[in-house]
């Protein structure tokens, strides 16, 4: 399949019955070779501060004294032109669109990803904690979203790839799962397991595919053992028409909705854009 067929690619009916099993589904190669480097120079240009055109970040630029600590920063399409493309990119929103069974898919919000390579040092720093991805963005009142995480490198479980947790999108939400930042795996794993199978499964990805995860699909990662960083930009994406849950949680992107939001106003407005409408 050349690329240019791959930009032209459809969910298929067994694409879905994977997504809806597993809670996740691997694409093909989604971004060629060119966007690929230029995501790669995006990623040094927002470590650095320099941004494009007149906006500001939502957050301030946060880097740890700590060389082996993750980088995070959301909202990178606010700042720089090529996250700006890949994490609104029509294709993207369409797939999602395909897998979610809805008509528009809207930007939640994005995610540009650093996790440095630690060699064969023992250290956590790097790791992911198993977490649910819904448990940060409960004031939205549906879980049914996806998480877009767009690789930069062949990825593996050598540098710090995600693993999924096969069908844990079918438990609900499980309290207190926004555990992100907390890096003892065994730990999290004996909290949440909770007697089911827990299965863990490695996203093995090119350059340039992307895992599709559902918003309750447990999932985390390891320490990049290579001396190279793994970087990625992740789109987060929400049904049209999604609404606010007043009083459920805190989120930046309550703050998106205006001075005095309001329960059932909608996440649609600028700051979350459409990527794909039927």
């Amino acid at each position: 399949m050349t690329l240019q067929a791959e930009r032209q690619y459809r969910i298929t009916a067994q694409d879905k019955d994977t997504f809806e099993r597993d809670g996740y589904w691997i694409s093909p190669k989604l971004i060629n070779d060119e966007q690929i480097e230029r995501l790669r120079q995006a990623h040094e240009r927002v470590w650095s501060g320099q941004f494009d055109g007149d906006g500001e970040p939502m957050n301030p630029l946060y880097l740890s004294s700590n060389p082996d600590a993750l980088r995070k920063f959301d909202n990178g399409w606010w700042i720089n032109d090529e996250v700006r493309n890949v994490v609104t990119d029509p294709l993207i929103g369409q797939l999602c669109a395909d897998l979610l069974d809805t008509d528009e898919i809207r930007l939640w919000h994005d995610q540009v990803i650093y996790k440095p390579g630690v060699g064969d040092k023992a250290t956590e720093s790097g790791n992911v904690g198993w977490h649910q991805d819904y448990a940060y963005w409960q004031c939205s009142d549906t879980p049914d979203m996806i998480t877009v995480w767009i690789a930069l490198q062949d990825t593996d479980l050598t540098n710090g790839g995600m693993m999924t947790i096969l069908g844990s999108h079918k438990w609900g939400m499980i309290p207190d799962s926004n555990s992100f930042f907390n890096q003892d795996m065994v730990q999290l794993k004996q909290k949440y397991s909770g007697g089911r199978d827990w299965i863990e499964e490695p996203c093995i990805l090119k350059a340039g595919q992307a895992s599709f995860h559902h918003g309750l699909t447990f999932h985390g990662s390891g320490p990049n053992m290579t001396n190279d960083p793994r970087l990625s930009v992740v789109a987060h994406v929400m049904k049209g028409g999604t609404g606010y849950r007043a009083g459920i949680q805190r989120h930046d992107n309550i703050r998106l909705l205006g001075p005095r939001p309001v329960n059932g106003q909608a996440f649609a407005n600028d700051y979350f854009p459409v990527l794909f409408k039927r």
